[in-house]
């Protein structure tokens, strides 16, 4: 089960992820016991949050080597709000490449243009980074700064 607290309820945190496409910044511990942190495009689903990468990625081999995991999803604009929390990742072929299409969707409204062609050539082997998180935090600051935008 996992821990929330702050801000918002649990519906108002699903509907924030739902909402909010900005690429979430997950942090990882490298072999030599430093971090590591990589941006990426997330969907949450169920209670997990599914981010797409290459299968060669540096992270990728990270998470296999330690699974323990630190994330955010936040505004970029004032007011800011977000999501932090930790939890445990999995990483998984995606042959078909259909989460990487389901992103590509919502972060640039389809698989017309140039990097989404890239991102899906035959020449790509893709996974998915399945996060399922122990804790949420979230926060929001529009009442402090909601004469900012």
């Amino acid at each position: 089960m996992t821990e929330l607290s702050g801000a918002w309820s649990k519906s108002e945190v699903v509907e924030f992820f739902d909402r909010t496409a900005v690429p979430l910044r997950l942090a990882c511990n490298t072999p030599s016991g430093r971090l590591w942190m990589v941006s990426l495009w997330y969907l949450f689903e169920d209670g997990t949050l599914c981010c797409a990468t290459g299968a060669n990625a540096d992270i990728v081999r990270l998470l296999r080597n330690d699974s323990t995991v630190a994330f955010e999803v936040s505004t970029n604009d004032p007011p800011y709000s977000g999501v932090r929390g930790n939890g445990t990742a999995s990483v998984e072929q995606d042959p078909e490449k259909d989460l990487l299409r389901e992103l590509l969707g919502r972060y640039l409204g389809g698989t017309d243009s140039r990097l989404a062609r890239e991102l899906l050539s035959d020449g790509r082997t893709e996974v998915t980074v399945r996060i399922e998180p122990d804790r949420l935090h979230s926060w929001d600051f529009t009442a402090q700064m909601g004469d900012t935008s």
